[in-house]
Parts: C-alpha cells; sequence; structure tokens
C-alpha cells in the first residue's frame, strides 16, 4: 500500500510503499483510510523539531491521526464494530490499568500512546486500531450526515467541543484567540451551544473573513486593534465571561487575561512554542481559572459532538466550512505547505483514490 512515512530522525517525510499493516489482537480493527486531516502535531513531525523529537519516540512511523474510513476487517473479539461501518477513529491508545483510566478518566491515561505519533497512524491507504479506539458513525454506512470530510475532523472537532463545553457558555460572552480550524469550530459550538457575545482574534483576514459564518460576533485582526475595543462594539460593560485560548500565542494569551471579567474561566488548548510570562496579580485578584486541555473526553466528548452535528444541519455546515481544500494524497506536500503557512482552513487528504 501507499503511506506517508517518517522514515528516519531527521527533517522530511517520504511517500512510499509499505506492506498492509495486519490484526495484531484478536480486538483489532482494520481501516480502509478515506479522508485525513493535516494537523499541527504532523508539521512538527514534518520538521523534526524538538517537539516532534520530545513526542516521538519511535522512528519510522506513519504519521497521521484525524482520519475517516471503511472497517474492512475486525478480530475474533470485536463486538461493536462491523465489517463496511463508516468510522473514525480517538486518537490516543490508554493503557486502561492506571489510576485515571481505572477511574474513567482515560484521557488523562499516563501512558497514552499517540496514534500517528507513537504509532503507525492513518497518512497510508490501512490503518489498525483497538475496537475501543473506533468511533462508528451510525448512519447504516451512508454518507448524508456525517460525509468523509466531516468525519475526517472528528478529531480536531473533539478539541474544539471539549475546550468549548469544558465550562458553561450558555448567555455567556466568549472570547477566542486564534481563527484557525480548530478556533472556527470553538465559535460554531459556542454559537450553538447558547453564547451571548462571541469574539474571535487572528492576524490572518482571510480567516477572520471566515468567523462571522461560524458564529463570530466580532472578528478582530490584533495586529491593526484590540480586543478591548471589541468589548465598546459590542455594548458589554464587563470583560468576557469565558476564553478559548487556541493559538498558542503569548501574547495572544496575555490578552486574553487583561479582558476576562472577574471570575473569568479560560480553557487552554493551545500549545505555546515557548516559556512566557503572564500577569499573576491579574489571575490572583480577578479571580480567573485557567484550564488546561488536551485531546477530547473519552467518551462523552465523542458523544456531544455527535449529537450536536446529527441533530443541527447549521453546525454540520459551519464546521464542514473549516474544510477548505481536499487534496490527493499524493499532493501531500502542497498540503502540508498550505498547513504551514496558513493559507486556507483545514486541509484533508484524500486516500480514497491513491
Amino acid at each position: 500500500m501507499k503511506a506517508l512515512k517518517k522514515v528516519g530522525a531527521s527533517a522530511g517525510l517520504e511517500f512510499v510503499d509499505v506492506p498492509e499493516p495486519q490484526l495484531e489482537r484478536s480486538t483489532d480493527v482494520k481501516i480502509r483510510v478515506l479522508r485525513a486531516g493535516i494537523c499541527g502535531t504532523d508539521l512538527h513531525i514534518l520538521a523534526w523539531d524538538s517537539s516532534a523529537q520530545d513526542m516521538c519516540d519511535t522512528v519510522p512511523f506513519i504519521p497521521g491521526h484525524e482520519f475517516y474510513g471503511e472497517v474492512v476487517e475486525v478480530g475474533s473479539e470485536v463486538l461493536d464494530v462491523k465489517v463496511g461501518d463508516r468510522v473514525s477513529g480517538e486518537g490516543h491508545v490508554v493503557c486502561n490499568i492506571c489510576r485515571n483510566c481505572r477511574a474513567g478518566r482515560r484521557h488523562m491515561c499516563r501512558r497514552s500512546r499517540g496514534i500517528g505519533v507513537q504509532r503507525d497512524g492513518a497518512f497510508a491507504e490501512y490503518v489498525v486500531i483497538p475496537d475501543e479506539n473506533v468511533w462508528v458513525h451510525e448512519n447504516n454506512s451512508k454518507t448524508d450526515i456525517i460525509t468523509p470530510e466531516l468525519g475526517a475532523v472528528f478529531d480536531p472537532l473533539g478539541n474544539a467541543v471539549h475546550t468549548t463545553l469544558k465550562f458553561p457558555v450558555v448567555g455567556e460572552d466568549v472570547l477566542i484567540t486564534g481563527a484557525g480550524p480548530i478556533g472556527l469550530m470553538c465559535a460554531a459550538v459556542a454559537r450553538h451551544a447558547g453564547a451571548r457575545y462571541i469574539a474571535i482574534t487572528d492576524v490572518a483576514d482571510h480567516r477572520l473573513d471566515m468567523a462571522a459564518a461560524a458564529g463570530a460576533d466580532v472578528a478582530i485582526n490584533v495586529a491593526k486593534e484590540r480586543v478591548r475595543d471589541s468589548q465598546a462594539v459590542l455594548g458589554m460593560i464587563e470583560g468576557f465571561d469565558v476564553g478559548l485560548e487556541t493559538s498558542g500565542n503569548p501574547s495572544a494569551v496575555k490578552e486574553m487575561i487583561d479582558n476576562m471579567n472577574h471570575g473569568g474561566k479560560i480553557s487552554l488548548l493551545g500549545l505555546p512554542a515557548r516559556e512566557f510570562e503572564i500577569n499573576w496579580t491579574h489571575v490572583i485578584t480577578r479571580m480567573l481559572t485557567l484550564q488546561g486541555i488536551y485531546g477530547r473526553e473519552m467518551f462523552e466528548t465523542w458523544n456531544a459532538m455527535s449529537a450536536m452535528l446529527r441533530s443541527s444541519e447549521k453546525l454540520r455546515g459551519q464546521i464542514l466550512a473549516t474544510v477548505t481544500d481536499v487534496l490527493p494524497a499524493e499532493q501531500w506536500e502542497k498540503g502540508y505547505e498550505m498547513a504551514r503557512t496558513a493559507a486556507g482552513g483545514k486541509i484533508v487528504l484524500d486516500w480514497e483514490n491513491v
């Protein structure tokens, strides 16, 4: 089969022929990959920077963890997944025996292994994962509700849902920093969940132009204007109640803290490239809550996003609109460059027609 492979501990990837993966356990599931999204983690793996070297402990391997496909084979002990099912996959393979796993907090497993990071992933024609990591899109394998492109972004959508719904947003004023695909998804989810005002920031005008359709009331180019000015535009007397930080930009985090209402709550999803200082006096005296977010809650987030998408055609359209380009897998280099330069929204590779 064709696969995009990290062949050595250095920058670059290779589009190569490799053997098809086989079931190794009676609970494994083999999936024919139809679509796979390019994530920021994949950009780190391509560059083989310090972040990638810290995360990836096994080379060579096949990256890719955002995907949608069709089940082609199941192990003898698999009960709830069948051949022909259309599926996505939870990217964290957990141990099931540590304290957090046994307490039902599997997304906090200290032995978690990432699909496409510490084990072979979905930038290939086929991928094998444990049955408990398979998310079946229950529509008799039809694609009228969950299209292949929509199914391919369930992983980042899960990040957005986890980030947005960590704190109540009904009737609240929400500030989102970063109008990339996940930030735009956060805006759509916050609007769907009943937020009052939603403001979103970025420095790329083409991404800010997508924000209104995603549900934002105000889109702020922070290279030209300040967040505080948007509060006057919206008629806000106090600061924002909920902050959703998706950029990983130190200045964005600092400005968010400066514009929170007393008692405000911030979900931190974006990964900074370096350490930086924040105004701890504001955090303490304004009694702010800072909550780190990583991945999805397994599997409450999956249930929530599936229910929201199935019940709302509008939300499905808003999430699907974040996918701006679907490229043949052979054009992976173009896709990576578009993702690296933020030239569009979410970039998805088509593995169905390799």
